[in-house]
């Protein structure tokens, strides 16, 4: 795991996040359960962080509830207005299951990847920066 001073951290709702120089922003998920309103205010913290850029994601899972159907919609639709492409750092199996809850019946709207290893979630990012 990307090793981040805890003062370098901008705290949210369902993740804290790490905006570095090489223009990957990270995200250290949190297990609260996910709805309409707190995804909305992730994305309007994105956008700040990022100052309105596009990025690519780097996200460490962690077990979380599982949101409900308006809310895994609402979270696919902002996905491409919020990063560029998306890899998700989790023990092995646990971002396979949260990709198919979210894109059961459709492909994800923006590049996906899963990974153990943070290192080669990186490497696949910097294509996308």
């Amino acid at each position: 795991m990307k090793s981040v001073a805890e003062k370098d951290l901008i705290k949210g709702e369902i993740a804290d996040y790490f905006y570095d120089n090489t223009g990957i922003l990270y995200s250290f998920s949190k297990n609260t359960k996910r709805n309409v309103k707190n995804i909305s205010e992730n994305v309007a913290l994105v956008k700040s962080i990022t100052k309105g850029k596009i990025p690519p994601l780097l996200i460490y899972l962690c077990d979380s509830p599982i949101p409900d159907k308006e809310t895994r919609k609402f979270s696919t639709e902002q996905l491409p207005l919020t990063y560029k492409a998306m890899a998700m750092v989790s023990k092995p199996g646990l971002s396979q299951l949260i990709m198919r809850i979210l894109f059961k019946f459709q492909k994800p709207p923006i590049p996906m990847k899963s990974f153990t290893d943070d290192k080669e979630a990186e490497e696949w990012l910097v294509q996308f920066i």
